[in-house]
């Protein structure tokens, strides 16, 4: 399996999203290599486009069924991109919900050092600025916000912050969200051993999914980032420190959480989350694993019927 589109071309080219312009032969490439063309569910329309904010060129992505009724914001893990996330587009676009999302900083089709990031603070001014494209683009309410992992971290520190005056005062659907990641107390030793020495150090590709073709899959993509920066865990051991000291919220979010889950702490996550937020609701799945959009098809269908029946 081998790409036939080159990711710096394709940003190149493309103009400002609210311009929707039509996806190039390059584009629609891009589209069917992840699967994002619609071709297996039907009718729907999609546009790429770019934006820039806190000195990035952002490569965001929208997808609208016949008659969107709803929005969902879509943000990705770390390592991850808008590539990986058809099945939650093709489950939302089903839904009647218009879909926007973006590669953030340093991942996927945006610019930026791989994998990395100064402060978590620039994941939150990416989030500003999509809302500020979906009103541009008239995107119906209300508005709904789904985060995988790290993408989950972004819509925690949104509604713990700006939850009461946030433009998206719909549902919140936490995938196996972070609030720290697994034996973090070794993770953060390392750092501050390493951060004198070493800039990034190399990736570690795990199972973290049981469909059998999702680690191939990553193996191939030609999105996938091979090094760990060590400015990005230092960026989340600060991260972590505002997160658990901020203040309570009122909102309910949506959480969904794999008890086979080896990459984040959800023992100590789930906590934290339950005395931030006013009654979350929260799905656990014993088999799942840590990338819930990638899981087996009757994993993902469970926790897609528990996000429909409180969808309102």
């Amino acid at each position: 399996m081998s790409a036939t589109f080159s990711p710096d071309t394709l940003r190149a080219s493309l103009q400002a999203l609210s311009a929707r312009q039509p996806i190039s032969a390059e584009g629609l490439a891009y589209q069917r290599f992840y699967g994002l063309d619609g071709a297996e569910t039907g009718s729907r329309h999609s546009w790429l486009g770019r934006f820039e904010v806190a000195g990035y060129e952002i490569v965001s992505q929208v997808w609208l069924p016949q008659q969107p009724k709803a929005t969902l914001f879509l943000l990705h893990g770390f390592y991850d991109h808008m590539g990986l996330y058809r099945h939650i587009v093709d489950w939302a676009v089903a839904q009647g919900f218009a879909v926007i999302s973006c590669d953030l900083p340093g991942h996927g089709l945006s610019s930026g050092s791989r994998a990395s990031i100064n402060d978590f603070a620039e994941y939150q001014l990416v989030l500003q600025r999509l809302f500020v494209e979906a009103q541009a683009l008239q995107l119906p309410q209300p508005w709904h916000l789904c985060g995988q992992s790290t993408g989950g971290a972004i819509v925690i520190e949104h509604l713990l912050y700006h939850g009461s005056d946030s433009p998206a005062q719909g549902q919140a659907i936490l995938l196996a969200p972070l609030v720290r990641p697994r034996a973090w107390g070794w993770s953060k030793l390392s750092y501050y051993l390493l951060k004198p020495f070493v800039k990034d150090i190399a990736r570690r590709f795990s199972e973290n999914s049981n469909a059998p073709a999702f680690l191939p899959f990553l193996l191939a993509d030609p999105l996938q980032p091979q090094r760990l920066p060590t400015a990005w865990v230092g960026a989340l051991a600060s991260w972590i420190s505002r997160i658990e000291n901020a203040p309570r919220s009122t909102r309910s979010p949506l959480i969904i959480q794999g008890e086979a889950d080896m990459t984040v702490d959800w023992s100590h996550n789930l906590a934290v989350l339950g005395e931030k937020f006013t009654q979350p609701q929260i799905l656990m799945l014993h088999e799942a694993r840590h990338h819930l959009a990638n899981e087996l098809p009757e994993l993902r269908a469970q926790y897609f019927e528990f996000v429909k029946s409180r969808m309102g």
